[in-house]
């Protein structure tokens, strides 16, 4: 299987000035690239495709001496992610229903990685050279197994830079095979409700961090555009949004790993997080809670450890329907937290009662809608 290491990697002043030299030059060609595609394209011309502009990368080197140095697959990627720029704009497109999102001409703030891969590179034990660039120093948290295919340099906004390998041949560690299953219905109240009625509270990250928030954008909003002291506000804002992130993830981290580990097969509610966000009042509680990647980290810890996830139907009416007898409530409001059945007379917690229709749905088992109550 194929796996992604990722390092936090440390080097002298001058070798970051080299790192970032490279994105800089790979920003501006990445831009004039864009700018001959958009003005072939104006003139009517046949259209210039990404093997035609890596085709010229050979002449961007003598004309331009300063491309000499950058290794010529780190310039042919860059040529890689324009086209598959385009080719997204055109997916889009033709599907619809979303926003088709023409590529952009990048700033040199924006473009923060380049790829390297089989040359101009050696690894030894935890010191990693590029030629040209000069000597990186990973904190290797675990070793890197598996043939390693290419290597992501990458700088966070917060100046932290960082080195992904992607590595093929990866062996599975897969766990003993497990029989139990359990449905997940999503929230906000509280984040997560299982099947068996354990309830996960929600930490809400961004409402806690809030009011430090709130103190440093007004701090930027304050400096004078172009001064150091904005650049200092920038990069405090920048470490205050990276702190919420980096609490979010590991909470997802450590749930996602605690239910891989008990269960063989979860099942999940496929929703339309995109439509959801657009309900204003619940967008920010909504994004705060980053359900979907939190199935992501789910996906791939599970595909690892052998173990099945099924995303029940979407439109399955899971929190208005009984899991006792599948009388459907269409009176049943948001703010309704438990409500009773009208036909068996059971009592239902609201996530609960969805958690198990998940389960029920997700493993094959339909709900038996009896009556349909007009709302």
């Amino acid at each position: 299987m194929r796996k992604t290491y990722k390092y936090r990697i440390y080097a002298r002043e001058q070798t970051i000035t080299k790192a970032e030299n490279w994105l800089g030059l790979c920003c501006d060609l990445y831009n004039a690239c864009l700018d001959q595609r958009i003005s072939v394209y104006r003139s009517k011309r046949e259209n210039t495709s990404g093997f035609d502009q890596a085709n010229e990368l050979r002449d961007i080197k003598d004309k331009i001496p300063e491309y000499k140095l950058i290794n010529s697959q780190v310039l042919q990627g860059v040529t890689e992610r324009l086209h598959k720029a385009y080719q997204n704009f055109f997916r889009r497109v033709q599907k619809g229903g979303e926003k088709p999102g023409f590529p952009r001409f990048k700033s040199k703030s924006r473009y923060d990685s380049f790829t390297l891969k089989n040359t101009s590179w050696k690894l030894e034990g935890r010191y990693l050279w590029i030629k040209n660039v000069g000597r990186f120093k990973m904190k290797l948290s675990r070793p890197i197994q598996g043939v390693i295919k290419t290597i992501m340099i990458q700088r966070t906004s917060t100046g932290k830079w960082y080195a992904s390998f992607s590595c093929d041949n990866v062996s599975e560690k897969r766990l003993d095979p497990n029989d139990k299953t359990i449905g997940l219905d999503m929230g906000i109240k509280s984040y997560l409700t299982d099947s068996e009625g354990n309830h996960v509270e929600n930490p809400k990250w961004l409402k806690q961090n809030q009011k430090d928030l709130r103190v440093k954008q007004r701090k930027l909003s304050r400096r004078k555009k172009g001064s150091k002291r904005r650049v200092k506000a920038r990069i405090l804002v920048a470490k205050a949004h990276e702190k919420v992130r980096n609490q979010r993830l590991d909470f997802q981290h450590k749930l996602a790993n605690e239910y891989i580990k008990k269960y063989g097969k979860i099942v999940i509610e496929d929703l339309a997080i995109q439509n959801m966000v657009k309900n204003h009042k619940l967008a920010k509680s909504i994004s705060d809670c980053a359900w979907g990647q939190f199935f992501q980290l789910l996906k791939y810890k599970a595909e690892e450890a052998g173990r099945e996830i099924i995303e029940n139907y979407r439109f399955s009416p899971t929190s208005k329907a009984c899991n006792a007898c599948g009388e459907i409530n269409n009176n049943l409001k948001l703010s309704d937290r438990q409500w009773v059945c009208l036909k068996c007379g059971a009592l239902h917690d609201r996530d609960l009662n969805a958690a198990k229709n998940i389960l029920k749905s997700g493993l094959g088992q339909s709900l038996q809608v009896l009556t349909w109550s007009s709302a």
